[in-house]
């Protein structure tokens, strides 16, 4: 297969299909609108799920397991909730399968289920019915629980990783005494993916409230980080929801007070999922090929050795042997490609392409001089290091690397960042220079829906903290008391 891409200015969407699977991240499976994750792809998957499940140890969380299926009366309990997942549901009918009379295998009709399973969309009906047993008095509060699992949400139109029937997340389902501890746990878990997105996936990203019309189906509070892609779309990157009551009073979910009085439990949930792969894609990478932060590569060296006979190379393993354990020894994680069946030239395209972060050469003359050559995947850029400490030479450069692709980013983003006075000012930015466009907004389901079905374009959220500015409505010229972000969105 060509390593050729198509360019991004010229096609975005066929570009980033053509990388992730020409990187070797995924490609589309015998079911339809499903993917199959690849190694490389997962490899990358399992770094965001370790920094993150530490993430949410640390905050004081605990990993459980659910269901897979959900009986189709949890979701009729909340109403909401129903309406919002209903065209997304796939429904489990029948348990068995038999042969028919053509010897093809059919349903068994006689195996019908007493009633239909859902396939899990999202856990908070399972999971609130099963905290009905889990709590009754203060004491067994708060509870601080998350699933890592996959989800099936019945899409018509696919694409790898940002939208995908099937998809692989974490869910939190916390329960507390107050509202007050629910909120901040809320509000806790947006920082928490915030800071992930920023210091991991080397992703700038805004913190806001979703508008009502946004909002998760069933929550009181929808918060959620928003970034840009370099074509100028938003993606949520992760979303926190506040559930108020709702879920309890569903599932009949109480407590005994500390003064003995019964309540309701109050309830967030908060996830993020394979989309971040798309999100780390699209933010950084370029014509060659992905370009990966050092903290999410898979292994954030390559050393290819360049030589001539088995003499060399074996002189060559024997100076790698040694920096790779050095570098080793401080955390950094190396992949030494001594392999005879390609080329040098082909392995450095290939590490291009699949965004290693440093790549080392070294061959007969850098033994001679106890030199390496270094090549930066972000910048593109070569220079000659001597081979004395190159481990701490090579931690600072990560690190480097790390924090230029997220300035990048950020330069990126405000230069995509404008702002709207008028209704035809507004459109004129989204057709010409799509990005986060700021405007006012009256505050109304009503216009928030006529200017998404006029333009495709969603308030992305109201930013945390938000500077508060009189003005009017882009659309309706009612005053406004602040600029919200609107964006198209992936």
């Amino acid at each position: 297969m060509s390593k050729e891409l198509s360019k991004r200015e010229e096609n975005y969407s066929e570009w980033y299909n053509e990388l992730v699977v020409k990187a070797d991240l995924a490609e589309h499976s015998a079911v339809k609108g499903c993917m199959v994750i690849k190694p490389y792809g997962y490899a990358i998957w399992e770094k965001m799920q370790q920094a993150l499940d530490k993430m949410f140890k640390d905050t004081g969380h605990v990993n459980a397991y659910f269901p897979l299926f959900i009986p189709k009366s949890f979701f009729s309990k909340e109403a909401s909730h129903v309406e919002g997942f209903a065209k997304e549901c796939a429904v489990v009918t029948h348990y068995r399968l038999k042969n028919g009379e053509n010897g093809e295998i059919v349903v068994d009709e006689t195996a019908k289920l007493d009633e239909e399973l859902i396939v899990r969309p999202t856990s908070e009906t399972i999971i609130w019915n099963t905290y009905k047993g889990w709590i009754q008095s203060y004491r067994d509060l708060p509870i601080l629980v998350n699933q890592w699992a996959n989800v099936v949400r019945w899409e018509m139109r696919t694409r790898l990783f940002l939208r995908t029937t099937e998809f692989l997340w974490q869910e939190g389902h916390t329960a507390h005494a107050t509202a007050a501890e629910a909120i901040a746990e809320t509000e806790q878990m947006l920082n928490v993916y915030a800071e992930f997105a920023e210091k991991w996936m080397s992703i700038p990203v805004i913190k806001g409230i979703k508008t009502p019309n946004e909002r998760f189906a069933g929550a009181l509070e929808t918060y959620c980080i928003e970034a840009l892609m370099q074509d100028g779309k938003a993606l949520q990157a992760g979303t926190s929801h506040f559930l108020g009551q709702n879920f309890a009073k569903a599932f009949d979910v109480k407590f005994a007070s500390k003064e003995g009085k019964q309540d309701y439990v109050w309830a967030t949930s908060w996830g993020v999922s394979t989309r971040l792969m798309g999100a780390l894609i699209m933010t950084h990478s370029d014509d060659k090929g992905l370009v990966l932060p050092p903290k999410l590569a898979p292994f954030q060296v390559v050393i290819v050795p360049i030589y001539k006979g088995e003499e060399q190379l074996a002189q060559i393993s024997e100076v790698v042997k040694k920096m790779k354990k050095a570098m080793e020894a401080k955390g950094i994680t190396v992949k030494y490609d001594d392999r005879d069946t390609q080329r040098p030239g082909w392995k450095f395209a290939e590490y291009e392409l699949k965004g290693v972060p440093v790549r080392i050469a070294i061959g007969a003359r850098d033994l001679e001089n106890g030199t390496v050559e270094v090549a930066r995947r972000d910048t593109m850029e070569k220079e000659t290091l001597q081979q004395a400490d190159i481990e701490t030479k090579i931690e600072h450069l990560l690190e480097q690397i790390q924090d230029n692709l997220f300035q990048k980013a950020l330069s990126m983003r405000e230069a995509k960042t404008y702002k709207a006075d008028t209704y035809e000012e507004f459109k004129q930015v989204l057709e010409a220079t799509p990005g986060f466009v700021l405007a006012h907004w009256d505050g109304t389901a009503e216009t928030e829906q006529k200017i998404k079905e006029e333009t495709k374009a969603t308030i992305r959220c109201i930013p945390l903290n938000n500077k508060q500015e009189a003005g009017t409505c882009i659309y309706s010229g009612k005053p406004s008391t602040q600029r919200v972000v609107f964006a198209r969105a992936y």
